[in-house]
């Protein structure tokens, strides 16, 4: 059974979109699992049906937390099932279950695989996640283009669009509730990783993303909590001496920015902040 997991935070007409991009026909093929954050959103509630399911959290919890609901549940109804974690701004144009099965049986040691994701003008968003620990630097590569290998290993996927191989895992894999909002992907993966799961991309099936502007209406707490998850995520990946440049060139452009951006510089001060607090 394939379950796409989808987290809530005011995003109706977004996830309606995504779930109407679903196969039609009337199968167990899969199910929708949402985990609302924002429990007084009445209106998510039109999407329930045999095929939806909805839970709601007890407040907003975040991206990971959300999942971590989901991947709960899930996992106590079916251990060897796939989770496909996706965003409530992307969806599908056309998306054939069947593929994804096959895939996951001609390689069942993949335990995290991140998809391709286009933008709604065709452009490639993401296409595999690159971590060179020696500079700190997270970076987004497309490994996929020149490419026509069923997969290609990477260090980290984007939360927009993976799929979590539950058959690999002991035990429920969650993210760490120490992130909040962004980078929490990227601390799964590696996480993961370093227990010696294969994390890998495809282009044999993807989403289109079409970025809400959602985050982007609280633009202070996006940036906090982007500029608490990255420093906490070299805190944990890389080096003591790495860690000290990046965040001394974060502080700079901060004090830059503070003069022409200052909702920004102040996100990120205020980011730095709680991360010298945890």
């Amino acid at each position: 059974m394939i379950y796409f997991l989808v987290v809530n935070y005011y995003s109706t007409n977004l996830i309606t979109k995504l779930i109407t991009s679903l196969p039609s026909y009337d199968s167990h093929d899969y199910k929708v699992v949402i985990i609302n954050n924002s429990p007084d959103d009445n209106s998510i509630y039109h999407l329930k049906s045999e095929l939806v399911l909805i839970f709601n959290a007890e407040s907003n919890v975040g991206f990971g937390g959300g999942c971590n609901l989901g991947m709960k549940w899930i996992y106590t109804q079916d251990a060897h099932g796939l989770v496909w974690i996706i965003n409530p701004d992307a969806y599908f144009l056309e998306i054939f279950l069947e593929k994804v099965r096959l895939f996951f049986e001609g390689h069942p040691k993949i335990s995290i695989l991140g998809t391709i994701v286009h933008t709604t003008t065709g452009e490639v968003w993401f296409a595999g996640g690159r971590f060179i620990s020696s500079t700190g630097a997270i970076i987004t590569q497309d490994l996929l283009t020149n490419t026509d290998t069923d997969y290609v290993a990477c260090d980290w996927i984007t939360g927009c669009s993976l799929i979590v191989n539950l058959r690999n895992f002991d035990e429920c894999p969650q993210f760490d509730p120490a992130y909040f909002l962004y980078y929490e992907d990227f601390d799964f993966c590696r996480r993961y990783a370093n227990q010696g799961h294969l994390i890998a991309v495809t282009k044999q099936f993807g989403v289109i993303h079409q970025p809400s502007s959602i985050t982007n209406k609280y633009v202070f707490r996006k940036i906090k909590n982007s500029t608490y998850g990255y420093l906490l995520s070299l805190d944990r990946y890389t080096n003591q001496w790495i860690l000290n440049i990046r965040l001394l060139r974060l502080i700079s452009h901060a004090l830059i920015l503070s003069f022409v951006k200052p909702q920004v510089a102040f996100g990120k001060f205020a980011g730095v902040f709680m991360y010298w607090r945890r």
